[in-house]
């Protein structure tokens, strides 16, 4: 499809242009500027190929080397679902019991507000899960034998708030 836009003054100067050499932005910019157009650079290659002037032999510029591209290393963010779990030997279970208590074996709707949460079965499929159900010691969910024993013997009681002093003052 040939252009209806460029005159025959303007493929001759493009022409000219071409067998001085210039590069194909500056005579754009040369045919512009001396027959008040606004060619741009590829409507003037694309010209000079529909006239067959686009010659292969035309100098071309180096390509500009690129510089050398380091790899970064990235951490790559894996969901949680897909990371590989490593594997360990199955051990045996310990038993965990508590010498100092019998458990009242409270199921969960039976528990009252104050009852030690203290989880017993539910170690076999089907197993029933109950409850130790003695008064909570103040501040946790199990009562003193089990807070003990799921905290270690040695975790240091809290601090119990000592007396306070209350002076009365007369308002003046």
């Amino acid at each position: 499809m040939q252009s209806t836009n460029w005159t025959e003054e303007h493929s001759k100067a493009l022409r000219e242009f071409l067998e001085s050499g210039m590069s194909y932005a500056r005579i754009a910019d040369a045919i512009n500027a001396k027959f008040q157009t606004a060619y741009s650079r590829n409507a003037a290659i694309g010209r000079a190929n529909r006239m067959g002037l686009a010659a292969p032999n035309r100098p071309k510029l180096p390509p500009r080397a690129k510089p050398p591209q380091l790899h970064k290393l990235h951490e790559r963010h894996v969901p949680e679902s897909m990371r590989l779990m490593p594997m360990f030997e199955r051990e045996e279970t310990v038993k965990l019991r508590c010498v100092e208590i019998d458990p009242r074996h409270l199921s969960l709707m039976d528990l009252e507000p104050g009852d030690c949460r203290y989880p017993y079965g539910g170690d076999e499929e089907g197993e029933a899960i109950t409850f130790c159900g003695h008064p909570q010691r103040r501040g946790t969910s199990y009562c003193a034998a089990h807070f003990r024993l799921t905290r270690g013997p040695d975790i240091v009681p809290e601090r119990s708030a000592g007396a306070v002093s209350l002076r009365l003052v007369e308002a003046a």
